[in-house]
């Protein structure tokens, strides 16, 4: 029953046109994971059989599994341009009642209905029933009241007009088909608690940034020193200078900084004027083609990385990289590296709300400075782990592999439920690995994870090996809980991190440091 399972959870084989490298467990959710799609019977597609024997090599593997939530490019034309046909408000009907949903609270005391212990299931229905029936929309000249896609009534439409019921019907089943996964909230969530709007720093806090200041300020920073106060967190105000101290882009002695800034700063935007142009070439053209496929499925919740002007900057920013590092080329994935770089550098000139900023606001010379900043930076960043990029990815391969027998060292219950479901880490650490679980974590989350990565020698290339471990452990609970392989897939590939933050982040990076201190140099539980 499980190895059924296991086959029926892979069962579609989906590819990306266009990849230059295939990298698999890479892609985004779809962009409203409510609107997956669903086959009737009679429509449904051909899928291509699978194999039941295990793979026998890693090709094997990478060729018979995909991303639980891939969606080829005729699903992403159906879903980016749904209006066209359903009703003009039932979008808006749909998605102004969820937000209701989500901010109903109490008139008096302003708590959330389903938080407020002194009020019953029943009498929070019959409310919401009752105020379903007072909202209303008007629909191509009907109306239709505005609640949930269960509640919809087409009982007047269908008497009127058949063929628009029969699309508000099959909307509806589509969506109730489908389990509802929350939405990642957009607004104040890129900064972490540092940020504008939040309480005022402590007298810790304080104290912590006049270190940082001072260390800065030197006129050659204590490079040792630098790391050792940013091992456990970066204060906002001080993080673009600190990171690219860190990174390497920056030398320590602060008379030179400024002309090596400049000077770098002219010799990418020389690699602009010299190769950027060759992008609509025979030789290169299917690696722009596959950047420009995955720039929007960067981020795609956030507003700042929909804009063209920002896209564009991806865009050259990684055709660039591929060009100059032709071992590895571009690999899917390589995308999602630029975005905390890019943010950081962003907020040394935006205080306010970040992910809703107009990039075209800002003078051309600044942007083209953190173009040109996180370009650098991402370069030196991948310069450690690019073994995880060549052909096959020999570096992921051995690190999903160090996983399991680290995982089978320190948690053997753990380790055993997977042999049992027949789950294979690769199935779901391959992400962690090439994407250095940003597609786990908020974007907050990642960039405070990644001030300890560049404070902890060899940060990204081995202490992420533990932080996936920690990572792993911490959702023991969840993992023992499910008897089966499709369960347990689908969990480990949409953990429910949306609300983590700064607090969270620390305790997984102080387990993570436990389990190096106990099993690094102990060659008898595992070998590096």
């Amino acid at each position: 029953m499980a190895t059924e399972n296991r086959i029926n959870f892979w069962r579609r084989n989906v590819k990306v046109p266009g990849s230059v490298q295939p990298v698999y467990g890479a892609q985004h959710p779809p962009l409203d994971p409510r609107l997956r799609r669903t086959y009737p019977k009679e429509s449904k597609p051909k899928f291509n059989n699978l194999k039941t024997k295990k793979a026998s090599s890693f090709h094997e593997f990478a060729r018979s599994t995909n991303d639980a939530w891939d969606i080829d490019d005729e699903e992403d034309e159906e879903f980016l341009a749904p209006a066209s046909s359903l009703p003009a408000g039932l979008h808006s009907a749909s998605s102004q009642h969820q937000q209701q949903q989500n901010e109903v609270s109490d008139s008096e005391t302003g708590v959330p209905h389903r938080l407020d212990p002194h009020r019953t299931e029943a009498q929070t229905l019959q409310e919401e029933e009752e105020g379903d029936n007072e909202e209303c929309e008007h629909i191509n000249g009907r109306v239709v009241k505005s609640s949930s896609d269960a509640h919809i009534s087409t009982s007047s439409v269908c008497s009127e007009d058949s063929s628009l019921c029969a699309t508000v019907r099959s909307t509806l089943q589509k969506q109730q088909s489908l389990p509802v996964r929350p939405i990642i909230p957009l607004v104040a969530r890129i900064s972490d608690q540092n940020a504008s709007g939040a309480p005022p720093m402590t007298v810790r806090e304080k104290s912590r940034l006049d270190k940082f200041r001072q260390l800065l300020g030197s006129p050659n920073t204590d490079l040792e020193e630098l790391r050792k106060h940013s091992w456990s967190g970066i204060p906002r105000e001080v993080r673009p200078i600190t990171w690219r101290l860190l990174s390497g882009y920056l030398p320590a002695n602060k008379e030179r900084r400024e002309l090596v800034l400049q000077r770098k700063r002219e010799e990418y935007f020389g690699f602009i004027e010299q190769y950027y142009h060759s992008r609509t070439d025979e030789h290169y053209k299917d690696t722009y083609r596959q950047i420009h496929i995955d720039i929007p499925r960067t981020n795609p919740l956030i507003p700042l990385f929909q804009q063209p002007a920002v896209q564009e900057v991806f865009e050259r920013i990684l055709f660039i990289w591929a060009i100059r590092h032709p071992a590895s080329g571009y690999v899917q994935g390589i995308n999602d590296l630029v975005t905390p770089f890019f943010v950081v550098f962003l907020t040394e000139f935006v205080t306010e709300d970040v992910e809703n900023f107009e990039m075209a606001a800002l003078p051309l010379d600044t942007q083209r400075n953190i173009e040109a900043d996180s370009f650098w930076c991402m370069s030196k960043l991948l310069d450690g782990i690019q073994d995880n990029y060549t052909f096959a990815q020999p570096g992921i391969q051995n690190k999903v592999k160090a996983l399991e027998e680290l995982v089978s060292r320190i948690d053997e219950d753990i380790h055993n439920h997977f042999k049992r479901y027949e789950v294979e880490y690769l199935q779901f650490a391959f992400r962690w690995m090439n994407n250095l679980l940003m597609r786990e974590l908020p974007l907050r989350c990642t960039i405070r994870l990644w001030d300890t990565y560049q404070a902890e020698a060899e940060g990204f290339s081995h202490f992420h090996l533990y932080v996936c471990a920690a990572f792993l452990i911490e959702w023991r609970k969840e993992i023992l809980s499910m008897v089966d392989f499709q369960g347990l897939l689908m969990l480990l590939q949409n953990l429910p991190t949306i609300h983590w933050g700064n607090e969270e982040v620390g305790l997984l990076l102080a387990e993570a440091y436990r389990l190096k201190y106990m099993f690094a140099d102990a060659p008898s539980h595992y070998k590096r």
